[in-house]
C-alpha cells in the first residue's frame, strides 16, 4: 500500500543574517527525519514550541523546500510534484487569520471551496453540514469580525474539513481554544479519520492530553530530530519497567538534583518549584533505589511531605528521552529567543 506521508533523511537549514560585522549562522530546524505515515492514520507530531514540527508540515504542504532528502505525500514527491500534492491535501494552523471580517462564515467558506474547484452546491451542502458538526450552526450568516477567538478557530477547522482531503494537515489546531471547544475539535477529528480509512490527519501539539487522546502513533520531536515513534501505550509500555514516583518535599536546603541523580538506581530527576516546598518526579531503573533519595534528602533536613507511585505518561516518555519537561524545554527556547 502507498504511504499517505513518507519522509526520507528530511532537514531544513535556515540561514540567519547577522549584522554588517557578523557572519550569517545557521539554525537546523530539521535534520534526517524519516516517518511513514499509512492512509488512514492520525499521527501525531509532539514537541515543544520550536521543535521543527511547523517546518516539517510547511514541506508536506509545499510551502517551503527541505535542504536535504526527500518527501512524499499520498506518493508524490512534494518537491518535483507539488501541484500534484496540493490537489490532495488541506491545511489548518492555529491561531491563523480568520478570512475577511466583512464576510460572513458562510461567505468565508464558499470562498475557500471555491479555490478548491469544488462545485457550489457541494460546497454549500458541506458547509451546512460541517457547521452544526462544530456547534455552529447558528452563526453561519455571522460576520466572521464578530466571532470570538474560539468560534473563528472553530471556522478555519471547517475549512480544512470542507474539501474532503486525501491527507489533511492540521498545526496545533487547539491553540487558543477553551477546554470544551477543543474537547468539542479533538472528537471531530477522530470521528472524520475513524469514517473513512482512506483519509490520513498528521497533527502537530505540544498537548501531551491531546497526543495521548488522538493519535494513533506518536513521533516526538524535540530540536529537529524524531527521537521516538510509537503509539502512545508502547511509549508509554517501555518505561513499565521503571518506578515512577511524583514526590512533595519541604525547601531543598540547597540540595541539586545532580547529587540526586548521581545516586545508584536513579534516571531523572525533574524538579518543580512549589509555593511551600518542591515537587521531584524520579525515574528509577527499581523501587529500591527510592531508599537511597530518601536518605539523602533526611541528611539534608528535607522533609518528605508526600510520596505518589503512578503509571508512565506520555510526560514522563520525553522526560525520559530530553531529560526536561515539555513545559521547561519551551520556557528555556522562549527566554533563548523564539526558532
Amino acid at each position: 500500500m502507498e504511504s499517505a506521508i513518507r519522509t526520507e533523511n528530511l532537514g531544513r537549514i535556515y540561514k540567519i543574517r547577522g549584522g554588517k560585522k557578523t557572519e550569517a549562522r545557521q539554525l537546523v530546524a530539521l535534520k534526517d527525519v524519516n516517518l511513514e505515515i499509512p492512509p488512514g492514520e492520525l499521527f501525531g507530531l509532539l514537541g515543544p514550541n520550536g521543535a521543527g514540527k511547523t517546518t516539517l508540515i510547511k514541506i508536506l504542504t509545499t510551502l517551503l523546500a527541505p535542504t536535504t532528502g526527500r518527501a512524499w505525500v499520498s506518493g508524490f514527491d512534494v518537491t518535483q510534484q507539488p501541484q500534484n500534492v496540493r490537489l490532495r491535501i488541506n491545511m489548518v494552523s492555529g491561531g491563523e487569520a480568520s478570512g475577511y471580517g466583512l464576510l460572513t462564515v458562510r461567505e468565508n467558506l464558499w470562498m475557500f471551496s471555491q479555490f478548491y474547484g469544488l462545485p457550489s452546491t457541494l460546497a454549500n451542502q458541506r458547509i451546512k453540514e460541517l457547521m452544526e458538526v462544530v456547534g455552529m450552526g447558528d452563526r453561519i450568516n455571522t460576520k466572521s469580525s464578530d466571532l470570538s477567538t474560539g468560534l473563528r478557530q472553530k471556522m478555519n477547522i471547517v475549512r480544512g474539513f470542507l474539501t474532503d482531503p486525501e491527507v489533511l494537515f492540521l498545526d496545533e489546531p487547539t491553540l487558543g481554544l477553551d477546554v470544551g471547544a477543543a474537547r468539542d475539535v479533538r472528537k471531530f477529528i477522530r470521528q472524520w479519520v475513524d469514517d473513512n480509512p482512506k483519509r490520513t490527519l498528521l497533527l502537530t501539539t505540544h498537548y501531551m492530553v491531546e497526543a495521548e487522546e488522538l493519535c494513533d502513533r506518536v513521533a516526538i520531536i524535540n530540536e529537529g530530530r524524531v527521537l521516538a515513534c510509537d503509539t502512545p501505550a508502547r511509549l508509554k509500555q517501555e518505561l513499565q519497567q521503571e518506578a515512577i514516583f511524583s514526590l512533595e518535599v519541604s525547601q531543598l536546603n540547597g540540595l541539586g538534583m545532580d547529587t540526586i541523580e548521581r545516586l545508584p538506581g536513579v534516571k531523572q530527576v525533574v524538579h518543580q518549584q512549589l509555593e511551600r516546598g518542591a515537587k521531584l518526579e524520579l525515574i528509577l531503573q527499581e523501587e529500591p533505589a527510592l531508599g537511597e533519595v530518601f536518605n539523602t534528602l533526611t541528611s539534608r533536613d528535607v522533609r518528605i511531605l508526600n510520596l505518589q507511585k503512578r503509571e508512565p505518561t506520555l510526560e514522563d516518555v520525553f522526560v525520559a528521552l530530553v531529560g526536561r519537561r515539555l513545559g521547561e524545554v519551551e520556557r528555556n527556547h522562549t527566554a533563548g529567543g523564539a526558532q
